[in-house]
């Protein structure tokens, strides 16, 4: 009886038919113990002398097996959120369509979820889920046990719980295998899997193109099929998982990845305008590579910048189009910035709160062009100046402008008074220096008085 309530308040369902996780002790995974966030790990510890499981879940444990430095750690749990919450005095309840737990400890916070029900019809009792006519599913707040919770996870390498208590790693499906193949495998059907969530599409490429893994041939087969399941998902989340892609510190490699498994047509169909013209495909591996780089050496990445360089050369054939119609240069890049922007609007949901920074860095690229009089001067205070360098440095590097009017640039910002004023030019040219004269004895200098 008690049970039945529990089930009924709680939305718990029986657990997955099937063998256990397979144990594996130290020895055998090799996580250390240390490598482990120290938030993390006392949040399992707070959960266990309550009573209730804790394991360092998901993502955290893939890339310790890897070798790699986790971004995030979640703890998974077989407390309710409610329960969750009593635990910890700095925490708190997010989510509707399922409710997690953020625990904050110093500046650091630890998601916190309930084991969820899988994503399979089970033998004994029907998924009672709604799902859409493609098969997607629209609800998904039902709490499992440990064995659901990894059945309902997307790929064997994210279905690893690390126990910190007796650091053992339970198994489900061979993940710890995957990894040391460095394969991509799908738990499950992979077409009923990508029909209940298209984004895994999108998510495998990803993966593989962040891990450096090979997709398994069954996971791969039925992407090209199901493909155009994507133009059913909400934009902000397509938005969502392009960001994750490409702030990854392996966007060069995802973009590549995406269009050779032809999912870019769902998250970046501009892709085939951009990578089909030779300086546009320069110019945006060039903006990858800067962004790959920038992570990797743990510097800041805007997105506003980076989704102005995917559209950039939208942007710049537009405003060509314009100018051959008859439109004044200036007022054509405003026209044209617009257009592409409202464009995309259907397309991949770009958060209006970029435009304004996109729309500056595009609108002084003329600026650069400039460099006679002030107008250098009052370009270098400008407050997006050096996002709109950064810009000009790839369109010289991509062979859009001279490599010239890059360098100018850069020597122009180091260089002291006396070197910039040389370095104007006038409309023939650099402006030439004046030639000094020198004074005779006795004679003032232009500001002095004459001596009495």
């Amino acid at each position: 009886m008690i049970r039945r309530i529990i089930s009924k308040v709680f939305g718990r369902k029986r657990p997955a038919s099937g063998s256990g996780p397979r144990l594996l002790p130290r020895a055998e995974h090799g996580i250390q113990k240390d490598g482990i966030d120290e938030c993390a790990l006392k949040v399992c510890e707070t959960l266990g002398s309550a009573g209730f499981k804790g394991y360092v879940v998901g993502g955290a444990v893939r890339d310790l097996l890897l070798g790699m430095t986790p971004k995030d750690f979640d703890v998974a749990t077989d407390a309710t959120p409610e329960q969750v919450r009593k635990l910890f005095r700095r925490s708190r309840l997010i989510g509707r369509r399922f409710q997690i737990v953020h625990v904050m400890c110093g500046r650091e916070t630890i998601e916190v979820t309930t084991f969820r029900a899988n994503g399979q019809k089970e033998s004994e009792e029907e998924d009672e889920r709604p799902t859409d006519e493609h098969g997607r599913l629209l609800s998904d707040n039902v709490f499992g046990s440990m064995a659901d919770d990894a059945a309902r996870r997307d790929f064997t390498i994210n279905a690893l719980y690390y126990d910190p208590l007796r650091e053992e790693v339970h198994d489900y499906f061979d993940g710890v295998a995957d990894c040391k193949r460095r394969v991509l495998r799908m738990i499950g059907d992979p077409e009923t899997r990508y029909r209940e969530d298209p984004v895994r599409m999108l998510r495998a490429a990803r993966f593989a193109a962040k891990l450096d893994f090979r997709i398994d041939e069954a996971t791969r087969a039925p992407v090209a099929k199901l493909a155009p399941l994507l133009a059913n998902i909400p934009r902000a989340r397509i938005f969502d998982e392009a960001l994750k892609l490409l702030l990854s510190g392996h966007a060069l490699r995802g973009v590549h990845q995406l269009r050779a498994e032809g999912l870019h047509h769902g998250m970046l169909p501009l892709l085939d305008t951009i990578l089909d013209d030779p300086t546009g495909e320069r110019f945006i591996t060039a903006a990858l590579k800067t962004t790959d780089a920038r992570i990797a050496q743990d510097k800041p990445a805007s997105p506003a910048f980076l989704f102005g360089t995917l559209l950039w050369p939208q942007v710049l054939q537009r405003w060509h189009a314009l100018e051959a119609a008859g439109e004044k240069p200036q007022p054509a890049l405003f026209l044209a910035m617009d257009d592409v922007l409202d464009a995309q609007r259907h397309q991949l949901a770009i958060p209006r709160r970029y435009d304004g920074m996109m729309k500056e860095i595009w609108a002084l690229q003329p600026r650069f062009e400039q460099r006679g009089g002030q107008r250098p001067y009052r370009l270098l205070e400008h407050p997006r100046f050096r996002a709109a360098y950064d810009f000009l440095l790839l369109r010289a590097e991509s062979g859009e402008v001279d490599v010239e009017l890059g360098d100018w640039w850069t020597r122009f910002q180091e260089a002291d008074e006396d070197e910039r004023a040389g370095m104007l030019m006038t409309d023939s040219g650099p402006k030439p220096r004046r030639k000094r004269r020198r004074r005779k004895p006795g004679e003032a200098s232009d500001g002095e008085a004459q001596p009495a």
